[in-house]
């Protein structure tokens, strides 16, 4: 296929008209001779590179947020809130897993993500090329010192090449703040781990990390829900490489958009979020096929906006995806762009954003979720039909 008429991104502030050719599920920008190629006319838009959600946990997301007021740290809230034996958790874990997953990759392509990190050992049967988005597939994993008693082992045991991703100083007291500590008497701190939220760090903290060359992955809005605070002003501007997650509807009614808009408004640069979505999370999470960019030969992993003249950076504080491209192939449509440009697409609404067609069987996905929880279900707090 050939994408003829956009403005294509360059990085977060630059964007040159320039025609895009995908072929193998890669990134061309010249025309093979003698091949005719199916052309779609993007006039008009804007094209990013493909989204990256560095932290959800996909399985979560049809549910209402759980909990009351603010706790001071993560093991308090997850104490208070699973009863499985109870209303709605009971009704929501009832949905067979796959469902639940999948509901969870069609909210992240809902928003423009083309790939995210699922914090959860990798389902290889589910996420199959079919899933809504890519899953990232190499990594280590343990959840947290709470949770994971063999996590040093654990982090021994991943190649080196290979992020490890683990939960870690998730709280406002001692207790959280204490882990980073505890994590490096471990062993556990280095150039490939990634502490996802990280939120009670202080100075000696951040120096440690700095020292250790550690990543964190941000999630604001999960934050300011659960603990009533985010990451500091320190911590942000500190040089830590930090990318952007959504953690899930448990904690946060909202998707990466709503994640991209929450980190604005706590002074962090469009400039700065868009590396947080695309390039840094990418160097993050070790990815080694382009993508993260839109660059030749690279990943075919690409999300098109209306072009109002913004930069892409600026693209990503109104984001309202209009093509979502994953591997060369279309994944979701607009009602403004033609539909013969794809395969078979099913009709979706998100209340708040409109209507769009998707490459997932929604109308299956919405049967299974009915049954157990009833016509007025939402995905990350929004209603959806199909």
């Amino acid at each position: 296929m050939r994408l003829i008429g956009a403005r294509v991104a360059a990085g977060p502030l630059s964007a040159g008209r320039r025609d895009v050719t995908i072929r193998n599920g890669r990134v061309h920008f010249s025309v093979m001779v003698g091949v005719r190629e199916k052309e779609l006319d993007l006039t008009g838009y804007l094209l990013l590179p493909g989204l990256i959600n560095a932290h959800d946990h996909l399985e979560f997301n049809l549910f209402p947020r759980l909990g009351k007021g603010h706790y001071p740290n993560a093991r308090e809230w997850a104490n208070d809130i699973y009863h499985p034996d109870v209303s709605p958790v009971r009704e929501h874990l009832s949905i067979p897993m796959a469902v639940r997953l999948a509901w969870g990759g069609l909210r992240n392509l809902l928003s423009g993500v083309t790939t995210v990190a699922h914090h959860n050992p990798c389902n290889t049967e589910v996420f199959e090329p079919e899933f809504p988005v890519r899953v990232v597939k190499r990594f280590g994993w343990a959840h947290s010192l709470d949770f994971s008693p063999r996590l040093a082992e654990l982090y021994q045991n991943t190649p080196r090449n290979l992020p490890f991703i683990l939960h870690a100083a998730e709280g406002t007291d001692e207790k959280a703040a204490g882990e980073i500590a505890l994590l490096d008497q471990l062993g556990v701190l280095g150039p490939r781990t990634v502490l996802v939220h990280a939120l009670a760090i202080g100075r000696p903290e951040i120096e440690l990390l700095l020292r250790r060359q550690c990543s964190i992955t941000w999630c604001p809005g999960s934050n300011l829900a659960m603990f009533g605070r985010t990451l500091s002003a320190e911590a942000l501007s500190s040089g830590i490489p930090i990318a952007l997650g959504t953690d899930s509807a448990l904690t946060f009614a909202g998707d990466l958009a709503d994640e991209l808009s929450t980190a604005h408004t706590h002074g962090i640069t469009a400039e700065s979020l868009y590396r947080m979505v695309t390039s840094t999370a990418a160097s993050i999470l070790r990815f080694r096929d382009g993508r993260g960019w839109i660059r030749q030969g690279g990943a075919a992993d690409l999300v098109a906006v209306l072009d109002r003249g913004q930069t892409p950076a600026e693209a990503l504080l109104e984001l309202r995806p209009q093509l979502v491209m994953i591997d060369g192939r279309i994944k979701l449509l607009s009602g403004q762009l033609p539909r013969d440009a794809a395969g078979p697409l099913n009709p979706i609404h998100l209340e708040g954003r409109g209507d769009y067609h998707v490459d997932v069987d929604v109308r299956q996905l919405h049967e299974e979720a009915r049954k157990a929880l009833g016509s007025g279900f939402t995905l990350a707090g929004r209603r959806v039909a199909a």
